[in-house]
């Protein structure tokens, strides 16, 4: 496949257009052909740095149908770009079934990082971020949210939601039913662009102040909610989990992985181990 051509992912601005890297616009004006989730949405984009490549749509409606002919062309030598409307491709947009087959097949597949809101968010939300869990979107249906955010109520790692403006409120309707009403959350709304908005509190409080104003349920949005940081469930858990490895690996590997998974105090959970053995 020496002569084949590279996919190249490419993270595009998520509201400001000078957010853009200059490899990222290089490789977009020197692509033989772009894959956008809207090409009207990157029309904008290409036409503010002069860059006339050709563009072809390539979305999850459509994204089955083109794949065959996109790896036609990169085995023919032609670089392909692959962009979404906002952000780094494939974090909650289509292209997963392209890099895939594209890796399978021993093609070349590039990153060209960039902007991303969930990690944006996380930067600025002054919540633990050394681990985090991104749920992207919640599904629409209010039973079907419900029961997916109950299925996180014991998460001890930061959760990560992104949200619409017409279901925000309903959503954090939904968090404040399942998770503790003093849960520290931030609301990031229309993160780098001229309404940019960061609300910081707890779940209670967000849903307040989107409910205050009308203009705060407007836009698009990222959710940064804490962990569930109940120390006793974690701690069960914990020793739940040493239990059964203790039976596998010895006693020092055991108690690194519990206490790394369930992020409880690892001399601690030795010494508990110790007094059980004996």
């Amino acid at each position: 496949m020496h002569n084949s051509g590279v996919l190249y992912v490419v993270a595009t601005p998520i509201g400001n257009l000078s957010d853009i890297s200059d490899r990222a616009r290089k490789i977009l004006a020197e692509a033989d052909l772009l894959l956008c989730e809207d090409t009207r949405h990157t029309s904008k984009l290409l036409q503010a740095y002069g860059i006339i490549t050709k563009t072809r749509s390539f979305h999850e409606h459509n994204e089955k149908k083109l794949l065959a002919w996109v790896l036609d062309r990169l085995r023919e030598g032609q670089n392909i770009a692959l962009v979404s409307d906002a952000g780094t491709p494939l974090i909650s947009d289509p292209g997963f079934s392209l890099v895939r087959e594209a890796r399978q097949l021993g093609l070349e597949v590039s990153p060209i990082p960039g902007s991303n809101a969930a990690i944006a968010a996380l930067s600025v939300s002054g919540i633990p971020c050394h681990r985090f869990c991104f749920e992207g979107f919640l599904p629409a249906q209010a039973k079907r949210r419900q029961n997916a955010l109950r299925s996180l109520v014991h998460e001890s790692r930061t959760l990560v939601f992104y949200e619409s403006s017409h279901r925000i409120e309903g959503c954090l309707m939904d968090m404040l039913d399942a998770f503790d009403s003093d849960r520290p959350i931030m609301v990031g709304r229309e993160m780098t662009k001229l309404y940019e908005t960061f609300f910081y509190g707890n779940i209670d409080e967000a849903l307040r102040y989107i409910k205050a104003d009308e203009n705060m349920r407007k836009g698009e949005f990222v959710l940064v909610v804490g962990g569930n940081q109940n120390e006793d469930f974690e701690w069960k858990r914990a020793c739940d989990l040493i239990d059964r490895l203790c039976r596998m690996l010895p006693r020092s590997e055991a108690c690194r992985i519990a206490a790394e998974t369930f992020s409880v105090n690892r001399k601690r959970l030795y010494s508990w181990m110790i007094e059980q053995k004996r």
